[in-house]
């Protein structure tokens, strides 16, 4: 079957039902989800049920929107508390650390297929050319397993690698376009290399700061009267400050990030049904570009690559990631061994490497579609191995943080319908609050049950007594010396 304007519709709408179901059975015995909608696009594609899907520049493109839809959303759900303590190794593993590991790895690659593999040689460039592909975590497969997996994990781990995950593509983009280049033109300067790289840093980074900033402005002060169109002129402006950073010679993927960052950690209207609306075009997004890659491969091509795949996915596992991680966390003596262990195990490949794969075939590098083929088998060894097993080696190297129960989450959504319910947000102020910690009146509704009020770390409702049933929870509102607080049986 051959995709066209008749039945685009029709097949996206069954590969998405039969993705979200095998999502579903899978998350029952660990699998990651994201390998799942991998496995189900290639089911369908041309070498399984036979949709006819052979173009990456359609499929370049389609990464290049998801990508930037979920690292913005990443970076609207990324606290700066939790970041600034890991921010230095975070910034040294995103930019150094990717370095390190195409180093490593390419020189792994070249002896590789020198010496061992004589049906399959690559030139020392085309070895740093794959290896620069592969180099970065993936933001997709990181955010999406720790988050589903719900590990609270010691000495600030998951933030460090959310934001490692959601930082190193723009490196790992950045040199594989230079060793395209060198490919295409013959040699390398390492000067116009050095300038290239900073400049795609440095701009992208001030732009997604100043460009998420000024965003910002413009979402307080325009006054829509729907405010279902806040979330779209958000994405619209995601969009914007993508392609516009590209433009003036930055990194686009770096700038939305930054720029989530900015904008997550600010006030803004509506924001709480905003983030839910980028949690959910952010999952849409995973899913259709793990499809869309999906089709694009052809199963039976990977078999040829299988031998080398695996080597070379080993050999990042157990020597590359190690290597790298031990390298550039070596100034920060406060983190302890089984912690840099943990963040080697957790360098997860997905749907980023398989992306700048299509890079090589779009401009027609010798070796293209046989590196292609290679990352592909990467990322799903990488997926296999490294996705299934994220929470048993954070048991086994004693990472759990059990220290603290799991908050108690709460949600109107949960409310049944005959109840009516909407929610606000009430700032508390040094004016409205009196001596001895305790609360004054709020400028609150009439007949308006106050479920919780938050300060010091303690929960309170400005009077009276209430009781609110959620199944098998009881809230129960009681009072104290120090005003009134919420109390969970």
């Amino acid at each position: 079957m051959v995709l066209n304007a008749g039945n685009i519709l029709l097949v996206g709408a069954v590969l998405l039902f039969v993705s979200i179901l095998a999502g579903k059975a899978g998350s029952k015995f660990g699998v990651p989800v994201l390998l799942l909608f991998l496995g189900v696009g290639m089911v369908f594609g041309s070498d399984g049920l036979g949709i006819q899907f052979n173009s990456p520049t359609i499929a370049q493109f389609i990464g290049m929107i998801a990508l930037s839809v979920i690292l913005f959303s990443g970076g609207m759900n990324t606290k700066f508390k939790e970041i600034r303590p890991v921010l230095g190794p975070g910034i040294i593993l995103a930019t150094l650390g990717v370095m390190i590991t195409t180093a490593i790895t390419g020189g792994i690659i070249f002896l590789v297929t020198r010496y061992f593999f004589g049906s399959i040689t690559l030139t020392l460039y085309e070895s740093l050319l794959l290896a620069a592909v592969i180099s970065s975590t993936d933001s997709a497969s990181v955010f999406s397993i720790l988050r589903s997996k719900g590990l609270r994990l010691k000495e600030n781990l998951r933030p460090m690698l959310e934001f490692e995950s959601g930082s190193n593509d723009p490196m790992a983009n950045i040199l594989t376009i230079l060793f395209i280049q060198v490919i295409q033109v013959g040699h390398m300067s390492f000067g116009h290399s050095a300038g290239v790289l900073l400049m795609q840093i440095g701009v992208g980074a001030v732009a997604g700061y100043v460009l998420g900033r000024i965003s910002l402005f413009f979402v307080n002060r325009l006054d829509v009267d729907n405010q279902s169109q806040y979330p779209i002129l958000l994405l619209a402006l995601v969009f914007f400050i993508f392609s516009f950073t590209d433009l003036i010679g930055g990194n686009g993927y770096l700038a939305v990030y930054l720029a989530g960052l900015v904008i997550g950690n600010s006030k803004m209207p509506h924001h709480r049904s905003t983030t839910t609306f980028f949690d959910g075009i952010a999952w849409l997004a995973q899913l259709v570009m793990f499809l869309t890659l999906g089709l694009l491969v052809n199963p039976t091509e990977l078999l040829p690559v299988a031998g080398i795949g695996l080597l070379i996915a080993v050999a990042m596992i157990l020597i590359a990631r190690p290597a790298t991680v031990y390298l550039c966390l070596l100034p920060f003596r406060k983190i302890s061994g089984r912690a840099k262990a943990y963040v080697s195990w957790v360098g997860l490949r997905g749907a980023v490497p398989i992306i700048f794969a299509t890079y090589p075939l779009i401009a027609g590098i010798n070796n293209a579609n046989l590196i292609f083929n290679i990352v592909f088998f990467i990322t799903i060894m990488s997926l296999v191995i490294q996705g299934t097993t994220v929470g048993y080696m954070a048991g086994k190297l004693r990472m759990v943080d059990d220290s603290e129960p799991a908050a108690l989450s709460f949600s109107f959504e949960e409310l049944p319908d005959e109840i009516k319910s909407t929610l606000s947000e009430t700032e508390v102020t040094a004016d409205m609050l009196a001596s001895g910690d305790r609360l004054m009146d709020l400028p609150l509704p009439d007949d308006e049950l106050v479920v919780t009020v938050k300060r010091d770390g303690a929960f309170f409702i400005p009077n009276g007594r209430s009781k609110l049933c959620l199944g098998d929870k009881l809230l129960v509102i009681s009072h104290s010396e120090r005003g009134q607080i919420l109390q969970t049986k």
